[in-house]
């Protein structure tokens, strides 16, 4: 299967995001998984709530450490604006979002957040249903 795997430093908001999102609009299609170069304790509460309100539930998930294995999985990583010196260079393809940090924002700062992944997931996903993977 298809996997696409979202990096960013603390794999506790938007990467969680990202993957959960994935998971959802692709329907069983692609597998999404997440990972952090250096990851937090626990997801970031807001996300939580910001992903709840559109009947996504993440409150269960744990940020996870990046692993070669996850690495030489993947099919595509997509980083989330943390650069080369915090998300390593992946053998496949890699593209880079520039995703703003949740971390210290509002409730209403996040669903912004949320949405702006939401478009690029459901674009991502077009994209690789165009591709037939």
């Amino acid at each position: 299967m298809f996997t696409v795997l979202f990096i960013c430093v603390h794999n506790a908001g938007r990467s969680q995001m990202s993957e959960a999102l994935f998971n959802y609009y692709s329907n069983g299609r692609y597998r999404g998984i997440s990972a952090g170069s250096n990851p937090s304790e626990k997801i970031n509460p807001i996300v939580v709530e910001a992903l709840k309100e559109i009947d996504i539930d993440i409150s269960n998930k744990k940020p996870k450490k990046l692993t070669k294995e996850m690495l030489l999985e993947a099919d595509l990583a997509v980083t989330m604006g943390c650069g080369e010196d915090e998300c390593p260079i992946v053998p496949n393809e890699l593209r880079d979002w520039q995703i703003e940090d949740p971390r210290g924002k509002s409730i209403e700062e996040v669903r912004k957040i949320r949405d702006n992944i939401i478009f690029r997931i459901k674009d991502l996903i077009k994209e690789l249903d165009e591709t037939n993977y």
